[in-house]
């Protein structure tokens, strides 16, 4: 079996090619192709800019206007979420202020009716013991007075019962009384 395109041998030893293999050079740059090579470029170019430009680049388009129009959409949600969350914390701002104030109020309220009502309380209570005291102290005077006298009683009592015992004799109790109430001046230095 022979094969058909098997290069024959040179006499040199070289290896010859046949032509109709590898013409004479560059395919594109033939000037026997050239035309039709530019014509089908052409109609090539022509329908590709035509497919472009009537289906790709519009759906591209339309793709990138949808795209932009949630992106729009987006940020002008955002930028009302942004408001109402600002509105928000402004409210609840003034919201916790005025409870600081209202609760700032009602410590200095409850302060002040504290404060009045351990005014009255220590009013009525120095009140109170300033009678106790009256109270007491003329009991003091009361019963000073009493046991002064009753002291010159028992004082005349025991000196006639001193008298008694060291004498045997009991001294008249007008004596010792005259007695007591010379030395009475003597020891209230």
């Amino acid at each position: 079996m022979a094969q058909p395109h098997a290069p024959a041998p040179n006499t040199e030893g070289m290896i010859q090619v046949p032509a109709s293999e590898h013409g004479g050079g560059f395919p594109p740059f033939e000037s026997s192709t050239f035309v039709a090579q530019t014509l089908w470029l052409a109609l090539s170019f022509g329908l590709l800019y035509y497919l472009m430009s009537k289906i790709a680049l519009p759906q591209i388009a339309g793709i990138l206007h949808d795209r932009q129009a949630r992106l729009s959409g987006d940020l002008d949600q955002a930028a009302r979420a942004k408001s109402e969350a600002d509105g928000a914390r402004d409210t609840y701002e003034r919201a916790l202020k005025d409870a600081q104030d209202k609760a700032k109020g009602i410590a200095q309220t409850t302060r002040e009716q504290l404060a009045a009502e351990a005014e009255t309380r220590r009013k009525s209570l120095e009140a109170d013991l300033s009678t106790k005291l009256a109270e007491a102290e003329g009991q003091i005077r009361s019963r000073t007075a009493t046991a002064m006298g009753s002291v010159r009683e028992v004082a005349t009592d025991a000196a006639t019962a001193i008298v008694e015992r060291l004498t045997g004799q009991a001294p008249e109790r007008a004596a010792v009384e005259a007695a007591y109430d010379r030395t009475r001046p003597q020891t209230a230095h």
